[in-house]
């Protein structure tokens, strides 16, 4: 009975993740892009400056901007950009980090949507804090409350027992074990403790944490990165024409199945930046901004710096030490292509760089799903989501989570569905917001501002 039902879950997670969904959410981000004309692509520069630029302190909301967009990243830099990208490459070889590029390209229109409505839409709960993201412009942007229900039930389930908290966990104490020789459930007790004192806090607890781990650990990661590059800076252009042909030849694939090239790569790119699941708006909605559309333009960077950046380091490190067809795959293709250029300190980069990026991870999640929990059920059950969710880590770190897998995957689909028919049904807001962004943008240009 057991096998029978971790059958049915792993068919049903590769049917929701099959090409139906990634065609819907990248369309939805092609559709997106042309639909505001570019302007994700245009804005980018004024994007990242803005990312550093102290807000109006008038301005309503939780928290800044910045530690608003470390938030998400924390959600989203994660295992997706060491052991996701690496499943990429393997299955779709080289090529595939090119698709994930593009993926990252047009999911910034889609985050940028997403944030624009998560600050539209938000509401202040009984404790005056901000709440907002899809269940809330799916009630009162679509006016479809069951629509916001189903997303924040699915999402709740995925920050618990998905890729938000229980996969994290297990794959931490796979790090620490193999490599540092940790037992999985000291881990998991360190895992929780570390995670309660930061995410009882709440959500300013958990903003001040992220503005200063998420950049020490992404810098972390580059640093290790470039330092490779500039060792065997004369591979670099090699790794780089191979990423270019083969995403559209498919030659290091079996079959030369191009096809699987652009999957994997697209399917992995999703993955990563989680543009389109709409946790974005979540995270946004707690920003403290004058305007949504400058917050939407400053989360929307989350994007760029996760795949465009972070992924980037990994993809090309992995093309260059050329073990991805050795039969290794995950985290422990990564770390052997870190050690292969960084001999005795790779792995060991490489894991530390995991641990802090699946702790934050779980913060971020931790976030966002208890503000679906608390829309479902109301904001004085907050605590009793949070301690469920801390305590879960626990068995997380100690069990075989194959199943846990597959349920976070097709929860993830899920949540993603209710989100992208919001997104495209609520363009015109997009587009509304954006005009009223730049015309307030033309007014600063005239007074010198920005």
């Amino acid at each position: 009975m057991g096998e029978s039902i971790a059958d049915f879950l792993a068919w049903l997670s590769g049917f929701v993740w099959g090409r139906p969904l990634i065609i819907f959410l990248v369309g939805t981000g092609i559709f997106l892009t042309i639909r505001i004309s570019f302007f994700s692509f245009r804005m980018l520069p004024y994007s990242l400056k803005m990312l550093f630029k102290r807000e109006d302190a008038k301005s309503e909301g939780d928290i800044s901007h910045f530690q608003a967009v470390m938030t998400a990243l924390a959600a989203t830099v994660g295992t997706g950009n060491v052991v996701g990208v690496a499943t990429a490459v393997v299955l779709g070889g080289p090529g595939a980090v090119f698709w994930m590029w593009m993926t990252a390209l047009v999911g910034m229109a889609t985050k940028y949507s997403e944030g624009i409505l998560g600050v539209k839409y938000r509401q202040k709960n009984s404790k005056g804090e901000m709440s907002g993201g899809p269940m809330y412009y799916l009630e009162h942007g679509l006016g479809q409350k069951w629509l916001g229900v189903l997303f924040a039930f699915f999402a709740v389930f995925a920050a618990i027992f998905g890729i938000g908290n229980m996969i994290q966990a297990n794959a931490a104490s796979d790090v620490a074990l193999d490599v540092f020789n940790v037992p999985t459930w000291i881990t998991g007790v360190i895992m929780a403790v570390l995670v309660g004192s930061v995410l009882l806090g709440g959500v300013k607890s958990i903003g001040r944490t992220a503005g200063i781990l998420v950049p020490f650990m992404i810098v972390f990661y580059l640093i290790a990165g470039i330092v490779i590059m500039i060792l065997q800076i004369d591979q670099v252009p090699a790794a780089l024409g191979l990423i270019f042909t083969d995403a559209f030849t498919g030659n290091a694939v079996a079959g030369g199945a191009l096809g699987t090239v652009i999957r994997m790569g697209v399917a992995r790119g999703l993955f990563s930046n989680e543009a389109g699941l709409g946790t974005g708006g979540i995270a946004a909605a707690a920003a403290k901004t004058d305007v949504p559309a400058r917050q939407a333009l400053i989360s929307m960077t989350q994007v760029f710096i996760d795949t465009i950046v972070v992924c980037s380091i990994t993809g090309i490190t992995l093309v260059m030490a050329d073990m991805y067809a050795s039969g290794t795959d995950g985290a422990a293709l990564t770390a052997q292509s870190f050690e292969a250029f960084l001999p005795g300190i790779g792995d060991y980069v490489v894991a530390i760089t995991l641990l802090v990026f699946i702790f934050s991870t779980i913060l971020g999640w931790g976030y966002f799903g208890e503000k679906c929990f608390t829309y479902l059920v109301g904001s004085k059950f907050t605590m009793v989501y949070r301690v469920i969710f801390v305590l879960a880590i626990i068995p997380g770190a100690t069990m075989s989570l194959s199943t846990v897998w597959n349920l976070g995957d097709i929860f993830n689909a899920l949540m993603a569905v209710p989100n992208l028919i919001g997104l495209v049904l609520l363009s015109g807001v997009v587009v509304a917001e954006t005009k009223v962004f730049l015309d307030i943008r033309k007014r600063e240009k005239e007074q010198g501002i920005g």
